[in-house]
């Protein structure tokens, strides 16, 4: 399976990531990636961008050494409601906004509060895909998480930073995740969650886990910047106008 999508990588803008986004295309090029969505944390995680620096994304360039660029955001899910970090009118002017739950962000719960909040989010109409169900950190229903992702046509990831020796734990749960996925036959993305220039485009962990889970390549979206950027369109089609 060739990808040529990485949607989940971050900048220097995220206080904890060490690269720039020039730095990030300038390797995503080399990598043969071809749209590459920068993502950096919403403003409730730690050293994270003001609202401001989102507010400022469309000065971005559409496209830099030959890599079309996504400006965008990880937001964090703040309340067992699903609740974001982000208010609506700035998250209408994003090209791509990806969403998931984050310690420092996020309250804690049981696994039916915490599978309520991912859905609830999922369901945002601002959303474009869920990122990380996998990571230990929270207990979640990830049968309902797949099942729901099928429903409602949202991408979520299998994300390969989680399956690095850096998060140990999170292998069961991603490989029961990639299963239903499999079963359920939703909509995939494979992120890097590249915090430095050498991970992005790096999906190895990743594809080793849709092989294993027989997860359809049709269902995974990184294989074509088209079929990223159709769905994208569409989502934007079916949202609130009055933001």
């Amino acid at each position: 399976m060739k990808l040529y999508v990485d949607l989940h990588t971050h900048t220097v803008a995220s206080g904890h990531a060490y690269s720039t986004l020039s730095e990030n295309a300038l390797a995503a090029s080399h990598k043969g990636i071809r749209l590459l969505g920068m993502t950096d944390h919403g403003p409730s995680m730690p050293g994270a961008p003001h609202l401001y620096h989102f507010g400022n994304l469309g000065i971005i360039p559409k496209e830099l050494y030959g890599v079309k660029i996504l400006p965008g955001v990880e937001a964090n899910i703040t309340s067992h409601e699903g609740e974001l970090d982000i208010p609506i009118r700035y998250l209408a002017m994003m090209k791509l906004v990806l969403v998931g739950l984050h310690v420092i962000s996020y309250p804690g719960g049981t696994s039916e509060q915490n599978t309520k909040a991912y859905i609830k989010a999922m369901k945002n109409p601002f959303t474009d895909m869920m990122v990380h169900p996998g990571r230990p950190e929270f207990e979640l229903d990830l049968e309902r998480i797949a099942h729901m992702s099928a429903q409602l046509n949202i991408p979520v990831e299998i994300n390969n930073s989680s399956l690095s020796s850096e998060k140990r734990g999170a292998w069961g749960n991603c490989r029961r995740f990639a299963r239903y996925m499999a079963q359920y036959n939703g909509p995939i993305i494979l992120g890097s969650d590249a915090h430095f220039t050498d991970r992005v485009g790096e999906f190895s962990h990743a594809l080793a886990l849709v092989e294993e889970a027989g997860i359809k390549e049709e269902q995974v979206l990184n294989t074509s910047p088209e079929r990223v950027l159709d769905y994208l369109t569409s989502r934007r089609k079916n949202r609130p106008t009055n933001t």
